[in-house]
């Protein structure tokens, strides 16, 4: 990523965001759209005016940035993430997540649709990712120099900021669920075979995102919380077939509480 755009990205960001200063970023997958709507005293910029941001492809995924506040909390929310099934490369945003840096941001707050690999998460629930696997074995820090890219991914998903949502999250009568979250590539969904591999391994849920911004952030040094959307039950735990079309439905019918409780947590980080 050329350090020019980020440049640039993060110039008209500033420039558009006037007073606001956030140091909390919530990057939205598929079905937490409606978050956005959140946001007081808001701003919107588009990816397509800042040029390090990607151009999205994928239903579900606005491709903007909304600035401004969740309760006294300033934050950047972004609508829509670029996945590496659409290009086969894990650095898709790589250069949104530098400019958040660039421009002040501490924490980024994840959000993502997947599936539940515990028979006792249904969809509609919610898990806080507490580790990940990373199955696919790629890197957004391929062709990176120097020593910084060997970034410790011991504690990837902060602690403190987790212990901070369960408390959150518990006050607002909506208790999360924890677990691991397995990052495969797609876009195909997983067979039993790989479901039951994935369960063997420790994981409870399965998507196609996240873990390559998690990188980026860590290595960016912005501390991380991610939560998952259980949008279905994991092939062969059921008899339904899985589309994008029946994760969007199962998301949008959950939404409302799912937005609840991020609205929650967020408003209650301590930065």
């Amino acid at each position: 990523m050329n350090a020019d755009l980020i440049t640039a990205s993060a110039t008209t960001l500033r420039q558009r965001l006037g007073h606001r200063a956030p140091k909390v970023a919530v990057l939205l997958g598929s079905g937490w759209g409606p978050f956005a709507q959140q946001v007081r005293d808001a701003v919107q910029v588009p990816y397509a005016d800042l040029p390090a941001f990607p151009r999205l492809a994928i239903g579900g995924h606005a491709g903007q940035v909304t600035a401004g506040r969740i309760g006294d909390t300033e934050v950047a929310v972004l609508a829509g993430r670029k996945h590496t099934y659409e290009t086969g490369e894990a650095d898709g945003m790589k250069g949104a997540i530098r400019t958040l840096a660039a421009i002040g941001v501490q924490v980024l707050v994840q959000t993502n649709a997947a599936g539940s690999m515990d028979s006792s998460m249904r969809p509609g629930e919610l898990m806080l990712i507490t580790d990940h696997l990373n199955v696919v074995q790629r890197s957004p820090l391929v062709n990176e120099a120097g020593d910084k890219r060997f970034i410790d991914m011991s504690a990837a998903y902060c602690p403190r900021l987790r212990a901070q949502a369960l408390t959150a999250a518990q006050a607002a009568g909506a208790p999360l669920r924890e677990g691991v979250y397995a990052w495969v590539l797609g876009p195909q969904f997983e067979t039993p075979a790989e479901i039951r591999m994935l369960r063997g391994f420790g994981a409870q849920a399965v998507g196609m995102s996240t873990v390559p911004e998690t990188i980026l952030a860590r290595h960016a040094g912005l501390r991380v919380l991610a939560l998952s959307l259980m949008t279905n039950m994991a092939a062969g735990m059921d008899a339904q077939t899985l589309s994008h079309a029946h994760t969007l439905a199962t998301a949008s019918a959950s939404s409302e509480r799912a937005v609840n409780t991020l609205a929650a947590v967020v408003q209650a980080l301590e930065i």
